[in-house]
């Protein structure tokens, strides 16, 4: 499944794409090997479309782009960060409900 909402990462992009975004950014830590991934990946394709235009919703295979998920100490996927200003404000780990998710994003914007 794939959305356009979502911006998918690398190691050269997340620095401009997360770090020097102005609006507040959802990384999802993932890899296609892990289950956990696959049933927490529609809900933030759902997250992409409800908070279309005030949080940007990204993606980052950790075995393609090991080094920033290493530089951002992601020891276990599916990993959430949430940043705001560039300075990471949440860490969620595994997997959880989209309202959960959501909560963490509506007290942020």
């Amino acid at each position: 499944m794939s959305n356009e909402k979502i911006v998918q990462l690398s190691d050269g992009t997340y620095q401009k794409e997360v770090l020097e975004a102005t609006e507040p950014v959802l990384v999802d830590f993932w890899a296609a090997w892990c289950g956990p991934c696959k049933m927490i990946a529609p809900l933030v394709d759902e997250l992409a479309d409800d908070y279309e235009g005030k949080v940007k919703v990204c993606k980052l295979n950790v075995d393609e782009n090991n080094k920033t998920a290493a530089e951002n100490g992601v020891m276990s996927i599916p990993t959430l960060l949430i940043y705001k200003n560039g300075k990471e404000v949440q860490r969620l780990v595994g997997f959880m409900p989209k309202t959960q998710i959501a909560e963490v994003l509506d007290n942020l914007i």
